[in-house]
C-alpha cells in the first residue's frame, strides 16, 4: 500500500509539474495574443489616420482642380472676347485705311494694344491649363495610392 501510495504521489508530482508548465505556456501565449491584438489595433488606427490624411489631400486637390478649371474657362472666355475685339479693330483699321489715313496711326496703336492684351491672356490661359493638367495628374496619383491601400488591406495574414 505504501509503494502504491508513493507511486501515486510521484505521479501527482509529475502531473503538477506538467500542469504548471502548461499553465506557463498558456500565460505566455495569452500575453503574446494580447500583444498581437494591441499591435493590430495600432496598425489599424495608423492606417485609418493615413486614409483620412489622403482623403483630406484628395479634397484639397479637387478644390484646386475645380478652381483651375474655372480659371481656365474664364480665361478662354476672355480670350474669345479679345479675339473678337481684335477682329473688330482689324476691320475698323481696314476701313480707316480706305478713307481716313490721318487716324490710321491711332487705329494701328489700338490694334497693337489689343494684340498685346490678347497675347497676355493667351500666355495666362496657357499657364492655367498647365496647372489644370498638373492637378489632374496629382489626382490620378492619389487615386492610384488609394487603390494600393485597398490592395494592402485586403491581403490576408498567413500567421492567424
Amino acid at each position: 500500500l505504501q509503494e502504491e501510495n508513493a507511486s501515486l504521489r510521484s505521479k501527482i508530482s509529475k502531473l503538477q509539474i506538467l500542469f504548471e508548465t502548461q499553465a506557463d505556456k498558456m500565460r505566455k501565449l495569452e500575453r503574446k495574443l494580447e500583444e498581437n491584438k494591441i499591435k493590430e489595433e495600432k496598425e489599424a488606427q495608423d492606417l485609418e489616420a493615413m486614409v483620412q490624411h489622403v482623403e483630406q489631400n484628395l479634397q484639397l486637390m479637387t478644390k484646386r482642380a475645380v478652381k483651375a478649371e474655372n480659371s481656365a474657362t474664364k480665361l478662354k472666355q476672355e480670350n474669345a472676347l479679345l479675339q473678337a475685339q481684335l477682329k473688330n479693330y482689324k476691320t475698323e483699321n481696314e476701313a480707316l485705311r480706305s478713307g481716313q489715313s490721318a487716324s490710321l496711326a491711332i487705329m494701328k496703336q489700338n490694334a497693337d494694344i489689343a494684340l498685346q492684351n490678347l497675347l497676355t491672356v493667351i500666355t495666362s490661359s496657357q499657364s492655367s491649363i498647365k496647372q489644370l493638367v498638373s492637378g489632374a495628374e496629382s489626382l490620378q496619383l492619389v487615386a492610384d495610392l488609394l487603390k494600393s491601400i485597398d490592395r494592402i488591406s485586403e491581403i490576408p495574414d498567413d500567421g492567424q
